[in-house]
């Protein structure tokens, strides 16, 4: 517990070095600091101004698709094979992802892809003077500036490699599926193609019509940090996620058990080493607006998920 208030005294004091304001000015300081994301969803009250669907902008605020982020729909590696499965306690909600021979799992990072071009969604939406497209064309260097990617030949390819597992990745779930509207099983995206002639690089996607519903019903997309493409690991992006499904920005925390963790994230490694990993993210905390804490009472292992801008303002306060 000592160590734990010692890491948010550290990043209280981080923060404040880098503001020039008095000491008299801390409770404006903390507002400044960039941490949980803004819990807007879509479907706000309509601007006038009406953007073309081809207008995509380097600065954007990336969205997640909120029944994606609860159960587990991506592979937390980059080339696992094996099938998720996953069932509810209560049995209502079933979901299966597999993937075509010679293919691996669409994994967490591919799914970058899909925050892009839900925030552009989210854009077009917000005017209430259209209705989405299912299908963007998108030029290369905005795609992977975005996405915080350099642009250049290797990545190019990285992202050809994710969108081909993005639409090989087979998708068998009960989730706005009860009247099994969605037969035979679906993918994340039903096609793709890359253009690269003299003047123009740009990809063309088209969403799934499932992955297209979730977006854009009500309520169905959460506002995430941009600090999240940044984050390397897939085990520290699937506690990212949770932190901001759970926790947001209105509550102060949010405590998860270890067995839960375990079966929301479809790990394919074993309990024990997933335990041991799960221990060294909290050990490092360095998750973007969030701070983890490590819990045991007895023989049950639980993490706390806390807000850390409620959490310095609790401080700054006593």
């Amino acid at each position: 517990m000592r160590n734990f208030f010692i890491r948010i005294l550290e990043s209280l004091t981080s923060s404040l070095k880098k503001d020039p304001n008095p000491p008299s000015q801390l409770e404006e300081t903390v507002k400044n600091i960039p941490l949980a994301p803004d819990e807007r969803k879509i479907n706000t009250l309509p601007s006038k101004k009406k953007k073309p669907h081809n207008s995509i902008a380097l600065s954007f605020d990336p969205r997640d698709v909120i029944e994606i982020m609860e159960v587990p729909f991506l592979a937390l590696s980059k080339n696992r094979t094996l099938p998720i499965n996953y069932e509810s306690p209560d049995g209502t909600i079933k979901v299966k992802v597999s993937c075509h021979t010679g293919h691996y799992l669409a994994s967490i990072y591919d799914w970058d892809i899909i925050l892009f071009l839900a925030s552009r969604i989210q854009e077009i939406i917000n005017t209430g003077l259209d209705i989405p497209p299912k299908t963007f064309i998108i030029p290369r260097h905005k795609l992977l500036k975005a996405i915080h990617k350099h642009s250049g030949k290797t990545n190019r390819k990285e992202i050809e490699a994710s969108l081909a597992r993005l639409k090989l990745t087979g998708i068998e779930t009960t989730i706005r599926n009860e009247d099994y509207r969605y037969r035979g099983g679906f993918g994340f995206i039903d096609s793709w193609g890359y253009t690269e002639r003299k003047d123009i690089k740009e990809f063309r996607i088209t969403l799934s019509e499932w992955v297209y519903d979730g977006i854009c019903r009500q309520g169905g997309l959460l506002k995430v940090s941009s600090q999240y493409f940044d984050i390397t690991s897939g085990l520290k992006r699937f506690l990212y996620r949770a932190a901001r499904k759970h926790v947001g920005i209105q509550n102060h925390t949010w405590d998860l058990s270890l067995e839960t963790l375990y079966e929301k994230s479809g790990s394919e490694q074993e309990f024990k080493k997933f335990k041991y990993d799960l221990r060294k993210a909290v050990e490092d905390n360095d998750i973007p607006g969030y701070l983890l804490e490590w819990l045991e009472v007895g023989a049950k292992i639980s993490i706390r998920f806390i807000n850390k801008r409620k959490e310095l303002k609790k401080i700054l306060s006593h």
